[in-house]
């Protein structure tokens, strides 16, 4: 079963940086496309960003372009999401997520079908 464990959020003044960190276990890692969505209050989850097994290919939400960066590291099954120039705007919930297939692309974000339990990230201004 798959498993996938959030750290690293927490509150930050606007203009600030957090990095974010996903723990994940029960799948071939190194398989499997990882993304980050994020659940502000009253709206749905969205996506934010995501990366190929591999690591050589990365997509973005437009709100996020620029100040977000999603990496991996295949040896110890984790993956990252490095936020710069926070804004209040991008409190919310941050998930981590995996597709139920290996080897997809990341061109829509409908691959992703398992998330983690969320990490809180509120961004003051």
């Amino acid at each position: 079963q798959v498993q996938l464990v959030e750290s690293g959020g927490g509150l930050v003044q606007a203009g600030g940086s957090l990095r974010l960190s996903c723990t994940a276990s029960g799948l071939t890692f190194n398989k499997y496309p990882m993304g980050w969505f994020r659940q502000a209050p009253g709206r749905e989850r969205e996506f934010a960003a995501a990366i190929t097994w591999g690591g050589s290919v990365t997509r973005y939400a437009d709100s996020v372009k620029g100040r977000f960066t999603i990496s991996r590291d295949n040896a110890k099954n984790m993956v990252y999401l490095q936020m710069s120039s926070l804004k209040p705007e991008d409190t919310a919930v941050y998930y981590c997520a995996t597709a139920r297939t290996p080897y997809l692309g990341i061109t829509s974000p409908a691959v992703f079908s398992s998330w983690g339990q969320g990490t809180q990230v509120t961004v003051s201004s």
